[in-house]
């Protein structure tokens, strides 16, 4: 799935929320702990980790 950035960056929480992964910001606490989540290919637990163009986030778990 491809994201258009509109900003200089989105946090990891609101993009998650933003294409429909978790319903709202209270649950990206237990996502995170339940899921693994790779930014540029390195594992993040970080909820307000800024994504900016280019960065990529992939979700193995997620179909």
């Amino acid at each position: 799935m491809k994201y258009k950035l509109f900003d200089d960056y989105i946090t990891l929480q609101a993009l998650l929320k933003e294409v429909g992964i978790i319903q709202s910001g209270g649950a990206i606490k237990s996502f995170l702990q339940e899921n693994q989540v790779y930014f540029n290919g390195e594992l993040e637990t970080r909820r307000g980790k800024k994504i900016r163009i280019g960065d990529t986030i992939t979700l193995p778990n997620q179909n």
